[in-house]
């Protein structure tokens, strides 16, 4: 049984980094503004999809965060076991952080593929009343989860709007 405070709660959807048409710079800079942003608005459990990109940028921000004291709940949402099979250091280092310290750690799939992140986009939204979204304009799992949140209440805060 979960324990997030879903009206305190914000998740976040974004794109892999090689599908950025941003740097790397600029989407930690604004992701970590908007972090705060919800902090102050009284946000306290935060909801990561632990992809590479959008979704660890915002747990090793989170992480360095409740470092500093900030009162943050860090929640993994992982698609299904394995999802990081064969990811570079950085980020199964960043994985691997995340998931030990999270307040709550999911896995909401038992079987990998497509409809896994699907599932899990939509258990994010399902548990969240704010959604920080990095969206470029192309089709895929980032529109899909913005269209879900939109049709279900939620606040959408999107970079570059």
């Amino acid at each position: 049984m979960s324990k997030i405070d879903i009206k305190h709660a914000c998740t976040f959807t974004g794109h892999r980094p090689e599908k950025m048409n941003a740097s790397e710079a600029d989407v930690k800079t604004w992701l970590e503004k908007e972090i705060k942003n919800a902090i102050d608005a009284g946000y306290t459990d935060f909801i990561t999809g632990m992809q590479r990109g959008v979704d660890l940028w915002a747990a090793e921000i989170l992480l360095r965060l409740k470092k500093e004291g900030q009162n943050v709940r860090i929640i993994a949402a992982v698609a299904f076991k394995g999802m990081n099979k064969g990811w570079d250091d950085y980020w199964m280092q960043l994985y691997l952080e995340t998931r030990r310290t999270a307040f709550e750690d999911h896995i909401i799939s038992n079987y990998p593929g497509k409809a896994a992140f699907i599932q899990r986009n939509e258990w994010m939204v399902d548990h969240a009343s704010r959604l920080i979204a990095v969206y470029t304009g192309a089709p895929g799992g980032t529109k899909k989860t913005i269209d879900y949140a939109t049709k279900n209440g939620l606040e959408v805060v999107c970079y570059g709007k």
